[in-house]
């Protein structure tokens, strides 16, 4: 399913203060339906602050957001159900079996009956999960619970994908698979998503916006902004130093 004919997410002046520091000094940016976007910076360049006011778990100083056709701050309900969201330190009940907490995320979606039991497998499928199931979340690997993140975002099919660092702290094989999972769940979505690793952007995003010290530095697609240059993170250092 692909949702067309609005923008997925559109910042406009955004600004987040704490105090006298600008965590988000005034940055616009588009995200189009089906894109999918690399959100790059240093540590403390505002790149979780913006996600976390995407998502509304934060209130911008001032500034406007709409995720989905919803503003975040007067539709906040309607925003929420449009995202799947998964934080930078993704938020599990590790006592919870696999099973037992999709269900759990399922109802909170309002998901029931057959419906639920559908996305449920779904879920479990597509995210590698099926022979995990039935295990409690706090025996599986860092690489298994990111999966479990996954598919508790996506799980009530959203049309946005707001993804924090999905990739910290894994292996290279690890790595490889979740890229893949990003790159399916994306198909048919739009996503944005922060990370480090340059070949990771390189292999998935269209479009790349640099943030560094609260402020938009670069947001090209990733030929352009590549220019000459052999890499990414010849780019990023350059722009962030």
């Amino acid at each position: 399913m692909v949702f067309e004919g609005i923008m997925s997410i559109a910042v406009t002046n955004l600004t987040k203060e704490y105090g006298s520091q600008k965590a988000v000094d005034s940055i616009n940016f588009e995200v189009k339906t089906g894109e999918i976007v690399g959100f790059l910076g240093p540590n403390g360049a505002g790149k979780s602050t913006t996600m976390k006011i995407l998502t509304g778990y934060v209130k911008a100083t001032s500034g406007h957001v709409a995720v989905g056709g919803f503003d975040v701050s007067l539709q906040a309900m309607e925003a929420r159900s449009s995202i799947g969201y998964l934080p930078e330190h993704n938020p599990l009940y590790p006592d919870m079996y696999v099973i037992e907490f999709l269900q759990f995320v399922g109802r909170l979606y309002h998901l029931k009956g057959r419906l639920l039991k559908e996305r449920i497998a779904e879920m479990l499928h597509l995210c590698g999960l099926e022979r995990e199931q039935h295990k409690k979340i706090g025996q599986l690997s860092k690489g298994y619970r990111q999966r479990v993140g996954l598919a508790q975002a996506f799980i009530h099919q959203p049309p946005v994908l707001i993804l924090d660092e999905p990739t910290t702290g894994l292996d290279p094989n690890q790595l490889a698979e979740i890229r893949e999972l990003i790159r399916t769940l994306g198909k048919d979505r739009t996503v944005l998503f922060s990370t480090h690793i340059m070949q990771e952007v390189e292999a998935l995003c269209d479009r790349v916006v640099i943030v560094n010290r609260g402020k938009i530095v670069a947001d090209d697609i990733l030929q352009h902004l590549k220019g000459n240059s052999d890499s990414l993170e010849a780019v990023f250092r350059k722009l962030t130093t």
